[in-house]
């Protein structure tokens, strides 16, 4: 029988099959009903005697059902990934019978996948185990509630957690290392209702050898004044970007583009996500006193070419900063703020003098991420654009595309992310601006070139690469 071209998948019976049988039959389940398997089966493969060879295999009776090989291909790529090292990963196994087995089979899936968190969630009817690909959850297993806590028990274990305490959030770390594997994993688990427990795991890429500055997506102009900025032997360059808006990739690529055998390199960071040769890093440990602003007062006796703060929090790490910047040192840090100019404004909140930013800051940055739609499934819109109330836009836009899913972006209708930026350089004009207070400076950094943060998400919508629901927000509140 030939079926549509999409295809209808239950997630609760994928482990069916294991990846090896997958791909060597080019087939995925459908559903099961009766002890019968109907399953999709590329149209190339199909033949006399497959259906007999699988109820062999699997010990079940065999219903096929013949899809186009691009279909099926897509299909297989979604649910049982393959690359070069898909032969070490052993198919996920009952976590009752093999937690250990089912646990690294979820990380080494997630890690090939590029997820950055993987969520493992208990309700009343079932559990479930979702990974967040280009910043959005996709559900990838429903487990039994037996299975789901001898699943969380593990994690803890594996992370040097409480098994017993049930009652109160607890925060570990893992150090994954299995079959050529080699990365961090920071855990997070908090009670839920039913006497339950959330655990979340986050993956730490600690690879930072393939970062590069010139991929992270600014464009010409805003490269070359970020590059001028890092290039200067003191002063400050502050990044500012909601939690997850790639932050701290932008820190570790300009480390990368600046780390040589003659400068001193030091950062301290919580947690330390990537890893770097030559550089000399500090993991922040508040229960034992070991804040930014005491590891940044020790960093000053230790003859410093650069330092990086994962983030400026409070007065005292500003200061501190502040004072090592005038003292000849580049300080790389991040600061939460709306946009590059708003830096400002927040460090003369935190109580840092007008005249001290002034002299300090060199390069101010606001960076978002945007999700990019999927090549394979975005269509036109047929509704007008409604644009936020005081958004002006800068041109007229004659087709605009919405999001809408399929089995190549994991039913999410998008596929990667893109970095957009607004740089701006401190010159003599800003920094006069700094000392006397004076805030409004968008008819200046209009006349100079520089593109805010709303003009470079509005030109990748024009375009047609992302769609009006992703940068809504950054028209409304920037």
């Amino acid at each position: 029988m030939k079926t549509e071209e999409k295809l209808h998948i239950n997630l609760d019976i994928l482990n069916i099959l294991n990846p090896e049988q997958a791909w060597a039959y080019h087939i995925v389940p459908k559903s099961e009903e009766n002890g019968c398997i109907e399953l999709y089966i590329d149209e190339t493969k199909l033949s006399d005697g497959v259906d007999v060879e699988l109820e062999i295999l699997l010990g079940k009776k065999i219903s096929t059902i013949s899809t186009s090989a691009d279909v099926v291909q897509k299909a297989l790529n979604q649910y049982y990934r393959k690359k070069q090292r898909q032969n070490n990963i052993k198919a996920v196994d009952s976590a009752i019978n093999s937690p250990e087995s089912f646990l690294n089979s979820i990380i080494c899936e997630a890690r090939e996948l590029g997820s950055s968190d993987i969520h493992f969630e208990m309700y009343e009817g079932a559990c479930r185990v979702r990974i967040r690909i280009d910043g959005q959850l996709v559900e990838k297993y429903k487990i039994s509630k037996e299975e789901y806590e001898v699943l969380v028990n593990k994690i803890k274990i594996e992370s040097n957690l409480l098994i017993e305490e049930k009652r109160l959030p607890q925060d570990g770390k893992i150090e994954f290392n299995f079959n050529g594997y080699k990365f961090d994993i920071r855990v997070s688990t908090v009670p839920v209702r039913n006497e339950g427990e959330k655990a979340v795991l986050r993956i730490l890429d600690s690879d930072a050898s393939q970062l590069s500055i010139n991929d992270l997506g600014f464009s010409e102009l805003d490269l070359k004044h970020y590059l001028t900025g890092i290039k200067k032997t003191q002063g400050i360059v502050l990044i500012s970007g909601p939690t997850g808006s790639g932050k701290t990739t932008t820190l570790y690529a300009t480390l990368k583009q600046l780390n040589q055998t003659r400068t001193n390199i030091l950062t301290v960071e919580d947690p330390i996500e990537y890893t770097l040769a030559g550089i000399n890093q500090v993991q922040l440990r508040e229960n034992i006193g070991l804040t930014f602003s005491r590891v940044l007062k020790s960093f000053l006796r230790q003859d410093p070419d650069i330092i990086m703060v994962g983030e400026i929090r409070d007065k005292d790490t500003a200061e501190i900063a502040i004072r090592a910047a005038l003292t000849g040192h580049l300080v790389l840090s991040t600061i939460h703020t709306n946009s590059a100019w708003g830096i400002v404004s927040r460090m003369i909140d935190m109580g840092i003098p007008a005249y001290q930013i002034a002299a300090t800051l060199n390069t101010a940055v606001a960076q978002r991420l945007l999700k990019c739609l999927c090549p394979e499934c975005k269509e036109k819109s047929k509704e007008e654009i409604t644009f936020p109330k005081g958004f002006v836009a800068p041109y007229a836009v004659q087709h605009h595309y919405i999001a809408k899913g399929c089995e190549y972006c994991y039913f999410t209708g998008y596929r990667g992310r893109k970095a957009i930026y607004e740089v701006i350089p401190i010159d003599a004009e800003l920094s006069n601006d700094i000392k006397n207070n004076i805030f409004n400076v968008d008819d200046y950094l209009k006349s100079i070139g520089i593109k805010n943060l709303k003009e470079n998400a509005f030109e990748w919508f024009a375009i047609g690469e992302t769609s009006l629901d992703e940068i809504y927000p950054i028209l409304l509140n920037n």
